[in-house]
């Protein structure tokens, strides 16, 4: 093992704040099959899921072969919002690029991503913030079961080589809060995300802005340490 920390991010929510291109990309899927579409608060409080949980949650009931065609149709409409968009249709929250930016100065540290976004959603944002090369490890939904099961971060702890009580998960979801506690991982909250203060129970820590966020890593880390 090593002696590194690895800090895992989480993406919608956390990072970006993509609920633009989710709600308009979702009103596209489910118009596409003549479907009402789901209200704003629906939609953002299953964000983290798969695609294809989050769709069956909010469409329960359809065949399979609905619920693959209203995935794709998302897919699609997603990655067309990418690329018109830029990183603009994505921005990512105050004060997280110059957060980034310290945390990968370290040499101790290692950044990593574990995010229910596809490989081709994931490179896409992470090519138009210009950090493909920030995280040392990235975990999408299309490799690993749906959070919260933990194949994510074991997966992150086994390409890097670092120990669970010198990992962290950051996320805005009970799932990412989950997800970290089933692998044995320290979790921060973040309030700005989609889901509520009160679904972060599981949180070792929330925090409430970039400044915040970055004590409780050193606070944790150091702990671990």
């Amino acid at each position: 093992m090593t002696d590194l920390s690895l800090v895992i991010f989480d993406v919608d929510g956390t990072l970006v704040d993509s609920q633009g291109d989710i709600l308009a990309s979702m009103r596209a899927a489910f118009g596409a099959e003549g479907l009402p579409v789901p209200e704003r608060a629906a939609v953002l409080g299953i964000v983290g899921l798969s695609l294809p949980m989050a769709i069956a949650a909010l469409a329960p009931g359809l065949p399979q072969a609905q619920l693959d065609r209203m995935v794709e149709t998302y897919k699609d409409s997603y990655a067309d919002l990418r690329r018109r968009g830029g990183p603009d249709s994505s921005p990512l929250y105050a004060g997280l690029p110059e957060l980034l930016d310290r945390l990968g100065a370290r040499e101790d540290l290692l950044l990593g991503v574990a995010t229910g976004k596809s490989r081709r959603g994931l490179t896409a944002l992470l090519e138009s913030h210009g950090l493909t090369r920030r995280f040392v490890t990235t975990q999408v939904a299309d490799d690993h079961p749906s959070k919260p099961h933990p194949a994510m971060l074991f997966a992150a702890l086994a390409e890097t080589g670092v120990e669970e009580s010198r990992a962290v998960m950051i996320g805005d979801t009970e799932y990412d809060m989950d997800m970290a506690r089933a692998a044995g991982l320290h979790a921060i909250g973040v309030s700005w995300g989609y889901h509520p203060r009160a679904r972060l129970g599981a949180a070792h820590a929330v925090v409430d802005d970039a400044a915040g966020l970055e004590r409780a890593i050193h606070r944790i880390l150091g702990d671990a340490r």
